[in-house]
């Protein structure tokens, strides 16, 4: 089931200027629990919601066509070109979809009944889909870094590993795929930031403070990684969680504070930055 809001609880959809820190509200709903801003390549911001898709501005949310595609959760993104959104639906698969309608296209294989495909990223070209691949191995739930082509063909598994993955996103120049992990610790829960190099699987840890570290976000322009960070002791990316800072992380691992909000899950789940690396959205749940 989708999440709903919590009795005097709000989404708030913010964009905030990475220079100044100047934030500024684009749309708020006491009716409607909206997560996962990201933008589209001629800069309009999208958001899901109650399994659907919405395009979003200071007027209101209007509803994206999908296409009869099943109900999504938040993980989307959207093709370089802007024409195609790829969306994971609840019935664990993969769509691409059309921007501006259309009939939906199946992008995942049948790895069976207890296999699941939760989308982070596509490659600067357009070719490729990251994305999460979730099984149910006996009481255990394992999560590893795929890829597929976008337009359908075999996957290839980038991380094979008891360790838990997710935020599975591609670098500017396409050489990366970043995620966050809790293969450096032996506290669980405890994620950090990584990279893995696409040609060699060279895996570079990023982030190493004692706060829980998810959904690394890369600018465009390389410029900085904004990522979600929880408290310590956090465990998963839960929603409804006080003190979740948003950070960016620079090319020299200088760490800056953005905003410091309600909220965690939902907030800023796929990539999230503006076409022109200058500002980044989110989604605030204040009671």
């Amino acid at each position: 089931m989708p999440r709903t809001l919590r009795p005097g609880q709000r989404s708030e959809l913010y964009v905030v200027d990475v220079s100044t820190g100047d934030r500024r509200l684009v749309h708020s709903s006491t009716t409607l629990l909206f997560e996962a801003p990201n933008w589209t390549a001629d800069g309009r911001l999208v958001v899901n919601g109650d399994g659907r898709l919405f395009s979003a501005a200071s007027d209101g949310l209007t509803e994206i066509d999908l296409g009869g595609v099943p109900p999504i959760n938040n993980d989307h993104v959207l093709s370089p070109d802007g024409t195609t959104i790829y969306v994971s639906a609840d019935d664990g698969h993969l769509y691409a979809v059309p921007l501006e309608g259309g009939a939906p296209r199946r992008v995942s294989n049948d790895r069976g009944p207890g296999f699941h495909h939760y989308l982070h990223g596509v490659s600067p070209d357009g070719r490729t889909l990251a994305y999460i691949g979730l099984e149910q191995v006996g009481d255990r739930r394992v999560t590893n870094v795929w890829t597929i082509p976008t337009a359908g063909g075999a996957d290839v598994q980038v991380t094979n590993d008891e360790h838990a993955d997710d935020g599975s996103e591609y670098s500017p120049d396409g050489k990366w795929i970043y995620f966050n992990s809790e293969r450096a610790s032996t506290t669980p829960g405890h994620a950090q930031l990584f990279r893995i190099a696409v040609s060699t699987g060279e895996v570079e840890q990023l982030t190493f403070d004692e706060r829980v570290n998810w959904f690394p976000h890369l600018a465009p322009d390389g410029s900085a990684i904004a990522y979600v960070s929880f408290p310590p002791g956090i465990r998963g990316h839960p929603a409804d969680v006080d003190d979740v800072r948003l950070r960016l992380l620079s090319p020299d691992g200088e760490i800056r504070e953005i905003a410091t909000l309600f909220g965690g899950q939902g907030t800023m789940n796929v990539p999230s930055w503006s076409p022109d690396s200058k500002s980044f959205a989110y989604v605030a749940y204040p009671l």
